[in-house]
């Protein structure tokens, strides 16, 4: 009820105004966050064409995980955060009053309905096993991004169960239901799926750095809460060293002895800024603050908690080697299923 009054005070806003707190509540930067996924599932297919037809499910594709699936999960996160909102982002739409819960309520009920319905069209359109593919990993993913906020289950209040349920939205479920909008699910793609699970559990691990504070206060159980900067940092970093060896064995065990050299080549950058992190967790990596602060900020966010900012221009490294290396990876798969 008070949050409610704070936000009933505020000053009144335009149409315009209106509008882009909507938008903003649906988080725009997060949608990138599952396109390489889909990216990788669809070019491992190696099955596309060239079509009206299929460029249409792409474009369908996209919109459901990016602007509705994922933008759906954030202003549910935004509802039942408001509290922790207050404290670790009061600037947000709801705890700054530039939209009340009944708004935000129903911009994420009427996202999830035109996601529902989109995805059962797509679904319905491909048929057959690929079809039911489709359909149950979106509806997975629309599940777990409500109940990784909602009570009863709030699966973000612990990171055993906020960590796989990130994994799973973020890394399992773009790969498998890009690759059978166009083919039958192939052997890498299970594999490919499963690296990414791993390396999306790594990174929010260390996206709890942002809201410590409040988590602490809430009795959140995330590690960085638990364990500490430092040794938050230190779990975190050999999961994603884990996943980039495994990676370069899969790719060398599937022929591709060339990316599996590159992959190693891209553990050992990723291995030097994860020891400077480690030593200093609040500045490490300064010489990327830069290409962070001005040249990336608006894509990937800005903190003003300091090991958030060190986990930003590491992301910022990780993720692009990471991209490079597995888009490299779904082409290769691509072009043997091709040519079989």
């Amino acid at each position: 009820m008070e949050m409610e009054a704070v936000a009933a005070t505020a000053p009144s806003r335009t149409f315009v105004d209106k509008l882009k707190a909507h938008i903003e509540i649906l988080d725009p930067v997060t949608w990138i966050s599952v396109y390489p996924c889909l990216t990788g599932g669809v070019m491992a297919s190696g099955m596309m064409q060239p079509t009206v037809h299929d460029y249409l499910m792409l474009f369908t594709l996209f919109l459901i995980y990016g602007p509705l699936g994922t933008g759906f999960s954030q202003s549910v996160n935004d509802y039942f955060d408001l509290e922790l909102d207050m404290v670790n982002e009061p600037t947000r739409p709801i705890p700054s009053g530039r939209l009340t819960k009944s708004e935000a309520l129903w911009n994420w009920s009427i996202v999830l309905a035109v996601a529902l319905a989109l995805g059962a069209m797509l679904s319905i359109n491909i048929g057959g096993t690929r079809g039911l593919v489709i359909l149950s990993t979106f509806f997975t993913g629309l599940f777990l991004g409500f109940v990784y906020s909602a009570p009863p289950f709030k699966l973000k209040k612990n990171i055993l169960l906020s960590g796989p349920a990130v994994g799973i939205s973020y890394g399992v479920i773009p790969w498998l239901s890009a690759n059978a909008l166009f083919s039958d699910l192939r052997p890498e793609v299970l594999w490919m799926a499963g690296l990414n699970f791993f390396m999306g559990l790594a990174l929010i691990i260390m996206n709890d750095f942002k809201s410590r504070e409040g988590d602490a206060q809430a009795g959140m159980k995330s590690l960085a809460v638990m364990i500490g900067p430092r040794n938050t940092f230190l779990v975190a970093f050999l999961i994603v060293d884990l996943v980039f060896g495994v990676f370069a064995w899969l790719a060398w065990s599937w022929g591709f002895s060339y990316l599996s050299w590159f992959i190693l080549l891209s553990l050992l950058v990723i291995l030097v800024v994860e020891i400077r992190l480690v030593r200093d967790p609040q500045n490490g990596v300064s010489f990327m603050k830069s290409a962070v602060n001005d040249g990336f900020g608006n894509a990937i966010g800005k903190s003003d908690i300091h090991e958030h900012n060190a986990f930003l221009r590491f992301s910022l490294i990780n993720n692009i080697l990471f991209l490079i290396n597995q888009l490299i990876v779904a082409a290769l798969i691509g072009m043997k299923y091709m040519h079989s």
